[in-house]
């Protein structure tokens, strides 16, 4: 399928350009920009006064950095010799990287310093800074943590000449625990240096304006100046092909002479590694599994149809676990352009990152957002005249007796196309806010009281909470998590009132894993003939002779350090992929009512190939000859099924309040299940559910266990642990009143088990 987004208009002149320093001037004339992008153009009067919040909001490759950089840099001229600093916070290290090559060379010319910082660089490099305190401080959330706990007593100096704040991809940070921490850390900025510092948001993709200038500045949103510029017009090719699971090679299948990868890889799996073998070789691409595992998998797959071809390797392994030699590795086949590379990764180059344009994307399964969809589309046709080429791959289970719901609706290929159509309509899942994020809480006020060598009460309650990052919090919960941080030995308090770090919590200060306000899993570091290839999280043992693949290649286990966290490796032909699957995303109300429309459809899907448009045909066979178009009910064996057709957070909150009234569910997707009920019974408690007045967390988590998910989540009450995991995870007024459209009369239906 191909189809055109909207051209954007252009201003004939450049009123932006004659505001700009004449040195940055003669600077993109000698780089033969013959005119400034839309997004330089409306930055340049918004920024060049540091007198304002903004957001530039532009497609991939639009310029947002020089659109940022050209009037801050003209401002900071204006102020010569007396320049000033610039912070500019990237959320990978990487991106960091590349932001600095990208500025040296315009900032060389201004004698302005650019400093990246992060845990990669010299501390030489560090010390410039710190000497001097001038230029732009390229820096991630968890080095400026660092900055403010180990140099607190200096920030004010250090900090005494800054004049702009600039997220990069701020999208990436919205919702999450490390968003929540960013925010905190530039409301202590300001505190530190004693005035409103000008916060400059860059992101390719934001689904609402307005809750990222809810992010960017929560107290006066309304005063954030929003930039959105026009995406020129570029034409988008799809194509979504389908298979089926088979459990071993069958006839017709690609030859693979290595029976381990047969017990490896799925018929269907070799099927799909064998036509990006084909269809990407000779040319730059992305592909996107849905885990680190498939990474590894895929990665392995294709190197070796090269082996076999006797052809140099074309395809490189890319994610966060791997060593930074062998991301750079993949990133520099990917720029180099004398050859063509091809990289299997994870988000880790969904983000900013210069690799270069790609030919085409590739994804593995359902993406894990439309936002996310979008955001990787924007790597592909960047060069003009050349679309940008997405390339679905979805893999379905084979009819049989035994064939779940889930499986005859083949859910993950509606989800796959009911995302592709969002897409097309410009529509995205807009970030989840509003989470109390009291895990990171914990983390900002033991890195405040470290920053000041102790705070009262009053004082992290003030900088804090009060009008601050955390203001979902009443004060009785933050003085009971207080407390209770006492109680576990994370705080203790002195005879004048001051809090202090107790025995426990000045230990986690003092370890470099507590800069980071998200959890992850132990990691081993690999180790071959001394030499570091990466680091992974392990959950299962393991012994010596096992098999791994890391790297897009094969390893053999020789020895395990379980107290140093060492794996000892060799190259070996065996191995199986490292069990160290991402979970997925939340899928979002506006996702699943989509698919329900593409499931009682009749008209064809035009970017499917012919085997998925056969496997759509079937679930939309099976939709009408169930009646799931009017049934949202039913028996299935021994459960009862209620098909919602809402997103995560409205399911998982119906089933917390289910569990309120006796029904254990489980959600499944588009349904959630009740072993052992029946539909009747399915049919009373969901009658109760929607007549419920008080959806108090602390109530309707009770008998909850498994909700210890972020990183300090075991340091706070239980009250308070209801209460902040269901801000973050769970709609329970949405489910409420899901329930309560229920109340009414329903149709009930008996469904048959096997498709026949």
């Amino acid at each position: 399928m191909t189809t055109n987004s909207p051209a954007s208009g252009s201003d004939g002149g450049s009123q932006g350009f004659a505001l700009l320093d004449v040195r940055i001037q003669r600077w993109i004339w000698s780089e033969g920009w013959t005119a400034l992008r839309d997004a330089q153009e409306k930055a340049i009067p918004a920024l060049i006064d540091a007198d304002r919040d903004v957001i530039i909001a532009a497609a991939t490759a639009a310029g947002k950095t020089e659109a940022a950089f050209f009037p801050i840099l003209t401002h900071m001229l204006r102020h010569e010799p007396d320049i000033g600093s610039v912070l500019y916070i990237s959320p990978l290290k990487a991106l960091i990287n590349d932001q600095w090559g990208r500025l040296t060379g315009l900032c060389d010319s201004l004698d302005i310093p650019v400093v990246a910082w992060h845990g990669d660089v010299a501390a030489s490099r560090k010390h410039k800074f710190i000497k001097d305190g001038r230029g732009v401080l390229l820096i991630t959330p968890e080095s400026l943590e660092a900055l403010f706990v180990r140099r607190g007593t200096a920030m004010p100096g250090l900090m005494s000449k800054l004049r702009y704040v600039v997220v990069d991809e701020l999208h990436a940070f919205i919702g999450s625990e490390r968003g929540k921490q960013l925010q905190s850390l530039m409301c202590r900025l300001e505190r530190t240096v004693g005035w409103r510092l000008p916060r400059v948001g860059l992101s390719a993709t934001l689904g609402d304006m307005g809750l990222a200038a809810q992010f960017l500045r929560s107290d006066n949103p309304d005063l954030v100046d929003l930039i959105e510029a026009g995406n020129g017009g570029q034409e988008l090719k799809i194509l979504v092909k389908g298979y089926v699971e088979k459990p071993a090679r069958a006839a017709g299948q690609p030859e693979i002479d290595d029976p381990e990868v047969e017990d490896l890889a799925p018929g269907s799996t070799l099927e799909v590694a064998e036509h990006l073998y084909k269809v990407l070789r000779g040319s730059n691409n992305l592909v996107f599994p849905n885990s680190r595992r498939q990474v590894e998998l895929y990665s392995d797959l294709l190197r070796r149809r090269c082996e076999q071809e006797g052809v140099p390797n074309e395809f490189w392994a890319h994610h966060g676990s791997l060593s930074k030699d062998f991301r750079e590795d993949a990133e520099s086949a990917l720029k180099d352009g004398s050859r063509p590379a091809t990289a299997i990764c994870t988000t880790t180059l969904e983000l900013g990152i210069d690799i270069g344009a790609v030919k085409c994307i590739c994804q593995i399964g359902p993406p894990p957002s439309i936002a996310s969809l979008r955001q990787r589309l924007g790597r592909s046709g960047r060069r003009k005249g050349e679309p940008a080429i997405l390339r679905g791959y979805c893999i379905e289970s084979e009819l049989g007796p035994k064939l779940g719901l889930s499986d005859s609706i083949r859910e993950g290929l509606v989800q796959t196309i009911a995302m592709v159509r969002l897409l097309l309509r410009g529509w995205f899942e807009p970030p989840r806010v509003g989470g109390l994020h009291c895990s990171t809480l914990i983390q900002q006020i033991l890195s405040v009281i470290a920053e000041r060598g102790g705070a009262t009460a009053g004082e992290l309650w003030a900088l804090l909470v009060k009008g601050g990052p955390f203001d979902g919090l009443d004060r009785n919960d933050f003085v009971s998590l207080l407390r209770h941080m006492g109680d576990k030995q994370l705080l203790t308090q002195d005879s004048s009132g001051l809090l202090l770090h107790g025995e426990l919590g000045e230990k986690l200060v003092n370890h470099y894993e507590f800069y980071a306000a998200f959890t992850s899993d132990d990691e081993f570091r690999l180790l071959c003939e001394g030499k570091t290839l990466g680091s992974l999280p392990v959950s299962h043992p393991l012994l010596p002779d096992q098999r791994v693949i890391f790297a897009g290649r094969r390893w053999r286990v020789l020895d395990v350090d379980a107290e140093k966290k060492v794996i000892v490796v060799t190259p070996d032909r065996g191995g199986a992929p490292p069990a160290f699957d991402g979970g997925g995303a939340m899928v979002h109300d506006v996702v699943r009512q989509e698919m329900r429309a593409v499931l009682a459809e009749s008209t064809p899907v035009p970017f499917l190939d012919q085997s998925a448009a056969a496997l759509l045909a079937e679930a939309r066979d099976y939709y009408r000859r169930t009646n799931l178009q009017t049934s949202q009910m039913f028996q299935w064996g021994h459960e009862a099924v209620l098909i919602t057709w809402r997103g995560d957070a409205v399911n998982d909150g119906l089933v917390m309040l289910l569990a309120t009234v006796g029904l254990r569910a489980n959600n499944e997707g588009v349904a959630l299940t009740v072993p052992g009920a029946s539909t009747e019974r399915l049919l009373d408690a969901v009658a109760k559910v929607g007549e419920m007045t008080d959806l108090d967390p602390v109530h309707v988590l009770a008998e909850a266990k498994n909700i210890l998910r972020e990183k300090w989540d075991w340091a706070m009450p239980e009250e308070i642990l209801r209460k902040s995991f269901a801000s973050l995870n769970l709609d329970l007024d949405g489910a409420r009143r899901f329930a309560a459209t229920l109340s009414h009369p329903i149709r009930v239906c008996a469904v048959k088990l096997v498709l026949e």
